[in-house]
């Protein structure tokens, strides 16, 4: 069985992600889809790029998620997902770079600054 794995990163979200051909079943930390991602809009997150690239149905998805929240989480294995499929067949890539799936989001949290408060915020002035 061949088995195709991929890394997809999202501030500090990381999936690794673990494609096989299947029947389309998408299994996160050994929990379903639905289970892990109960909005219907992080699902649909998930499942475009097999949508895209006419692929639904046709593979198995076992990943791991650790570190970030829902939606960063969710982003990071559409970005291993897509980098997937992209190594399975090189058509997929220009596919996927036109929906902006192949791009890993450079975002971060900007850090503390020491004497201020949080990154940007700064205490509070009182001129007397």
């Amino acid at each position: 069985m061949e088995v195709t794995n991929s890394l997809g990163r999202r501030k500090t979200a990381v999936a690794r992600v673990y494609l096989t051909k299947g029947t389309g079943v998408i299994q996160i930390n050994n929990r379903t889809l639905e289970d892990f991602f109960p909005t219907h809009l992080l699902q649909r997150k998930i499942a475009q790029p097999f949508e895209l690239t006419d692929t639904v149905g046709q593979y198995d998805v076992k990943a791991t998620l650790n570190g970030g929240g829902i939606n960063g989480q969710a982003e990071a294995l559409r970005l291993g997902i897509s980098r997937a499929l992209v190594e399975l067949a090189e058509e997929n890539k220009t596919l996927l770079r036109a929906e902006g799936l192949m791009t890993r989001d450079p975002r971060m949290v900007e850090r503390k600054k020491p004497g201020r408060p949080k990154a940007r915020k700064k205490f509070q002035f009182s001129k007397r």
